[in-house]
């Protein structure tokens, strides 16, 4: 299939793109995916706050800077996983402790639906800007403030278990896979209907999380790699190349996380999206494509489980495209490996 068949089955994608269409190669390719960036966003304060930020308040403009770095996001391609995680919130009636001559603040928690009380002891970095030995704490719900004199560290309670290091485990679901694209700022705004599902389903016991993921695709090719091509580097021809990557990306990530049949995605959606992994397989010769899905440290955070799958850091996947679906293997780790010989 050339790429005007492929304009023409995606209208909506390519009705701008025929002054720049993308050269193509005769010889097969594969694909490597690593991952380059990964971030957190709760998506449950976006969803929740009504009011525009307040930019003298200090966890208003902790709100304002998320929104701009998710519509920052909305303007590129890439990934995001909606993560569930049972709730947690600091426990404004419980007693802020810190250690003896040292930075170790000890914090109290209530985890889960029952509420159940919980402390994690954390030892705090000194920042720069900072006049004081040791800040002034004030505890919200959601927010811990930190006022160093100098400045103000504004940490939501997951902002905080994720930067400082803690013995707290809490399990990392994934619910829904997607792609940050979004011309209507939706994400952003707490507006994305399929996310609107999820939380209705999950209701106030667990927290929803927005994981912002950006991904490289290393291409062997005996002709090279198409998006190299002079001809390419045109901004309309690199976005459809783009488009269509994370497209077959996204597809078999959702097979991997919400199974062969996913709850959250309509009949018609899957029709489209079969008929776009026929289309991009065979404009592209793509043979398989591997996924090396690994996150930055983040604590606990970063091992990522789902119905189907269980927590691991790394989920290393072998995919081909048939028959207009994903079809993914799980490969063996390779520090799985080496424990399992030493």
């Amino acid at each position: 299939m050339n790429f005007p068949e492929l304009a023409a089955q995606n209208p909506q994608l390519y009705s701008d793109n025929t002054t720049a269409l993308p050269q193509r190669t005769e010889a097969p390719q594969s694909w490597m995916v690593r991952v380059t960036d990964a971030k957190y966003h709760w998506y449950d304060l976006l969803a929740g706050f009504t009011q525009k930020p307040d930019l003298h308040d200090p966890v208003g403009r902790y709100m304002r800077r998320m929104q701009f770095e998710l519509d920052a996001a909305a303007e590129k391609r890439h990934l995001f996983f909606a993560v569930t995680r049972p709730r947690v919130r600091f426990d404004v009636t419980g007693v802020v402790q810190w250690g003896f001559f040292s930075l170790k603040l000890t914090l109290p928690l209530l985890v889960g639906a029952d509420a159940r009380k919980e402390t994690i002891s954390v030892e705090l970095k000194v920042p720069f800007a900072a006049t004081m030995k040791k800040p002034t704490v004030i505890l919200a719900e959601d927010f811990i403030s930190l006022n160093w004199g100098g400045l103000v560290e504004v940490f939501s309670v997951h902002d905080l278990l994720q930067t400082y290091a803690h013995t707290l485990k809490l399990p990392s679901k994934v619910m829904y896979v997607g792609q940050t694209r979004d011309p209507d700022g939706r994400l952003a705004k707490g507006r994305l209907p399929a996310l609107h599902k999820v939380r209705a389903q999950f209701g106030a016991d667990y927290d929803i999380l927005l994981l912002l993921v950006g991904m490289e695709v290393d291409v062997n090719c005996a002709e090279g790699d198409p998006a190299a091509q002079p001809h390419n580097e045109h901004p309309l021809a690199a976005d459809a190349l783009q488009a269509e990557r994370m497209d077959v990306i996204e597809a078999a990530l959702i097979r991997h996380f919400e199974g062969s049949t996913p709850r959250w995605r309509t009949s018609d959606e899957r029709k489209m999206r079969s008929e776009r992994l026929d289309a991009v397989q065979a404009c592209n010769q793509l043979a398989q494509y591997t996924i090396d899905l690994q996150l930055p440290e983040t604590g606990f955070y970063n091992y990522l489980c789902s119905e189907f799958v269980t927590a691991s850091r790394q989920h290393l996947l072998s995919c081909y495209i048939a028959d207009g679906q994903a079809q993914v293997a799980v490969m063996p780790r390779p520090d799985a490996a080496k424990r399992t010989k030493s």
